[in-house]
């Protein structure tokens, strides 16, 4: 999909300069190429190949900057790699450096003047034209949660604020010529109901199809339900995470209450509502059996799309931290270990070992998206509600059928 923090990057670039955006997902990155600054948008999956990157243009005298989640997060590490490391959201930041770098100020280190999220601005979706992204527009409405998950890399980004564009910069956005299926990319759509009403109504006269990433408590309001469907919601992205309400506790989830769960995915189905429900494992209080049963409970619920994650403690995270101290961590920096695969546990969990959560995982994830599986989970009224929701829900699950057998050689940090 489209890389919404490019299309920003070029948006915020001051006129007279000239810009190359490139993604080395979809086009190779020439590490000789001439460029008088370099730019590059790091999460902690790619920190060990941007750390690549950016040493070969180093080492060509060309200046290079590190921003994005993994810099923000742990920005001593990429200074290392880097002329300038820009801290938080690029709004704040990106227009000053290409300033400085123009004069030749270039600072070792670049921060928002004001805290917390910044007011989003519009991609400049030239960026992204001819690179054959998948039809489907990306659009963020507001940054931020207010939720404080152990686990969450969004709270160590943002703290718990959260901040919103203008909703009639949004629609504006979504009126323009584009595709009609959207995805939100917000951290969390119903973080704030009073603005997730107001972006609802907004957007229901533009009859598109949207999905995005909210949490479960969307069910309990049934006039707000029925709201989200008029307004085209297709598919939400809700964060399960464990069937133990002990484990739900420890991570700062305890709001999310498991027995609770059937009642309210069943109030999603019959809104039409398909639920891409994720689950993770490696608190104190799974085993084994923990990982089969959330799989059993996702084939019973008949989810839309599901996935079955080991524990992944990223930097800036209290639970990286408690790990670190309690000494249960596989790698210190698991990011930057040469043998670390996607599929790989990253802790040494109480209950079994890390061998058992990286089988448990994979075996999950492979079960719930066999032939048998998809064809069990199609019979739902969320999968049948419309003919394109049905289309979706077999597209969806068998793209992602292949892609859990393409991802597991994957090495994070390794090239394209």
């Amino acid at each position: 999909m489209e890389p919404l923090a490019l299309g920003i990057l070029r948006a915020l670039t001051p006129p007279g300069h000239e810009v190359r955006v490139l993604d080395e997902r979809i086009e190779p990155v020439d590490p000789g190429a001439p460029a008088d600054l370099v730019a590059l948008s790091v999460c902690t999956f790619s920190a060990r190949r941007a750390y690549a990157l950016a040493d070969a243009f180093r080492a060509r005298g060309v200046r290079v900057v590190l921003g994005g989640f993994h810099p923000t997060l742990a920005p001593d590490e990429a200074a290392a790699h880097a002329d300038a490391v820009a801290v938080g959201d690029a709004e704040g930041t990106w227009p000053r450096i290409v300033a400085d770098a123009q004069a030749g100020r270039l600072q070792p280190r670049y921060r928002p003047e004001a805290p917390g999220p910044a007011l989003g601005v519009p991609p400049d979706r030239s960026a992204f034209r001819g690179k054959g992204y998948l039809p489907v527009r990306l659009v963020q409405y507001g940054r931020g949660c207010p939720r404080a998950c152990e686990f969450c890399s969004i709270r160590a980004f943002y703290g718990g604020a959260q901040r919103h564009r203008p909703v009639e910069e949004v629609v504006a956005e979504l009126s323009e010529p584009g595709p009609r299926r959207v995805l939100f990319v917000d951290d969390n759509l119903l973080g704030d109901r009073a603005a997730f009403r107001a972006l609802l109504e907004a957007i229901t006269p533009l009859r598109l199809r949207w999905s995005s990433q909210l949490d479960l408590s969307l069910a309990d309001d049934p006039a707000l339900l029925a709201l989200a469907r008029r307004s085209g919601c297709q598919a939400v992205t809700i964060g399960l995470e464990s069937l133990d309400e002990e484990n739900l506790r420890q991570m700062g989830k305890g709001w999310n209450r498991a027995g609770g769960f059937p009642a309210r995915l069943a109030a999603l189905r019959r809104a039409g509502i398909m639920v891409y429900g994720t689950f993770v494992f490696g608190y104190d209080h799974d085993d084994p059996a923990a990982i089969r049963r959330a799989l059993r409970f996702a084939i019973d619920e008949r989810l839309f799309v599901a996935n079955f994650n080991p524990l992944m403690p990223f930097p800036g995270t209290p639970l990286l931290d408690r790990l670190r101290a309690e000494g249960r961590l596989v790698h210190d920096r698991w990011w930057l270990e040469p043998g670390h695969r996607w599929h790989d546990a990253l802790v040494k969990p109480r209950g079994m070992s890390a061998d058992e959560l990286t089988a448990g995982c994979r075996a999950a994830r492979e079960a719930f998206h066999g032939l048998g599986a998809i064809g069990r989970r199609l019979f739902s009224r969320a999968h049948l509600a419309s003919l394109d929701n049905l289309l979706v829900y077999l597209a969806a699950n068998l793209v992602s059928r292949r892609d859990i057998q393409a991802k597991s050689r994957l090495v994070p940090g390794g090239a394209a």
